[in-house]
Formats: structure tokens, C-alpha cells, sequence
């Protein structure tokens, strides 16, 4: 799951990218405020789910909740659907902006499926969302190379059977708990962070041994070609002691630590 805020008319439109089903869920709630403008979107949403139920209308027993983060910076379960459903609410709402949303929900999923076919898209709309951020081109430079890596070596995990979530999880965690002597868990609570993204958090050099630990794994699992997890757990280990052995004569030389908060 890929969270991200879609902007209509300067409105904040949550949604999540799911990569199993390669779907967009969207915030229903967020919708309902756009089109109705209503001062209490949750409250009109629950009024018009209750009448869709009543209607027999399989959205409003069909949409799943997920977790998404509120004003508050917490996250919540909220109602969301994927963008077929969302055509389909749309309808039940009269509204001079169902139209103009429609629009711009249809070129949502499409962006999406354009990047799928041509990743250099997903990485140009990547560049101009760091540097908004203030992120300097170096930095940024450094992080977009990370994410191809990151790709290459995922895709390797799925050419030797390894599953994408929680095996995924395992194997990430070692590497780097290999290489900077943290769990993920760990980094992030050494830098402050709870839902973000730890390497967006990551300066240059964490982000090039990180790389070097990710690239390392991928290049001897080609060659070994591990045939299970557990093999597989032996390789991310390997190539996280590459970067490990770096790190380590990097801070015997300048007498600093690379992993920092």
C-alpha cells in the first residue's frame, strides 16, 4: 500500500495505491466534502450510506476501511472505495461539481496506469514532488537512484519465490540491521518518525550504504540463486555486511556516525 495526497481545487484528497489489485481506494468522506461542500462530511456520508443500504446498493456494503491519517496527524479507519465505486457514488449526489470530479478521478487512475507502462513518469512526477518539498537536487539524485535499486532488488526477490508484505518485511529488516546495526523499527525511533517513510529521512551517506547493502543483496542473490526464505535470509544478511564493513571504515576515518537522527 502507497499512501498520497491528490489535489482538486485545492482540496486534499487522501487515497492509498494498492499494488496487488493495482487500485486507488479513496477517501469516500473526502469525496462527500468536495461534492456537497457539507460543513459535517462524515455525518452526510453516514445519512446517504444508511439510504444506499436501505436501497440495497452494494457500495455501501462493499467498501472497505483503511487506515488513514486526520487533521490530527493520527490515523483512523476510513471508509474507502476504488474509483469504479466512486463513479458510482458520484451519481447519488447531486452536485455541480460531479462532473469536473469525475474528470479528474479518471485522470487520477490513469497517471497510475501510465506510470505502470513507462516508470520514467513515476520518477519525473517523484523529482518534482522533492524538490516542492525543498529537498536539495543532490539529495534527491541520491534517493531516485535508491528507488530503482530498491526495485531491482524486490524484483529479484519475486524471480526466487519470495512474497511481497510480510516476507518482504523480513528480509528489509535484516539488511538493515545488518548494515546500521538498527531494526527498521529502530531507525525510525532514532530519527523521530512514525508513519513516514525512513528514507526520505535518510541523509546522503545513509542513503548510498543503504543503496550498497540493497545492491549487494540483489547481485549475490543472482548469483547463488537462493531456493527458500531461509536462504534467502543468509543472502540479505551478506549483503548487508558489505555496507556494514563500509560504514564502519568510514567512521574509523572521520570519527562520525552515519547513522544519525
Amino acid at each position: 500500500m502507497k499512501e498520497n495526497i491528490k489535489i482538486f481545487e485545492e482540496k486534499a484528497v487522501r487515497t492509498v495505491w494498492n499494488e496487488d489489485n493495482e487500485k486507488w481506494y479513496i477517501s469516500i468522506v473526502d469525496v462527500v466534502e468536495i461534492l456537497t461542500e457539507s460543513v459535517n462530511p462524515r455525518k452526510y456520508w453516514s445519512v446517504l450510506k444508511t439510504r444506499l443500504k436501505i436501497e440495497g446498493s452494494e457500495l455501501a456494503t462493499n467498501c472497505s476501511q483503511l487506515k488513514m491519517k486526520s487533521s490530527d496527524g493520527k490515523y483512523y479507519k476510513t471508509d474507502v472505495a476504488d474509483t469504479e465505486q466512486l463513479f458510482r457514488l458520484i451519481q447519488s449526489i447531486p452536485s455541480p461539481k460531479a462532473e469536473p470530479f469525475k474528470l479528474w478521478l479518471a485522470r487520477v487512475a490513469s497517471e497510475r496506469l501510465d506510470e505502470m507502462s513507462d516508470p520514467e513518469l513515476s520518477i519525473d512526477r517523484a523529482l518534482k514532488q522533492y524538490l516542492e518539498l525543498g529537498y536539495s537536487e543532490n539529495w534527491i539524485n541520491q534517493r531516485l537512484k535508491s528507488i530503482e535499486i530498491r526495485k531491482e532488488l524486490t524484483d529479484e526477490w519475486k524471480r526466487v519465490g519470495v512474497q511481497e508484505g510480510a516476507e518482504f518485511a523480513t528480509l528489509t529488516n535484516i539488511i538493515t540491521k545488518t548494515w546500521a546495526d538498527k531494526t527498521t523499527k529502530e531507525y525510525k525511533i532514532l530519527k523521530g518518525l512514525k508513519k513516514e517513510n525512513l528514507r526520505d529521512n535518510m541523509t546522503n551517506t545513509e542513503l548510498i550504504l543503504n543503496m550498497l547493502a540493497e545492491a549487494s543483496t540483489k547481485d549475490i542473490s543472482e548469483a547463488v540463486n537462493p531456493k527458500n526464505l531461509e536462504e534467502s535470509k543468509k543472502v540479505a544478511a551478506q549483503g548487508g555486511n558489505v555496507a556494514k564493513v563500509a560504514r564502519a571504515e568510514l567512521e574509523a576515518k572521520t570519527g562520525k556516525k552515519v547513522v544519525t537522527n
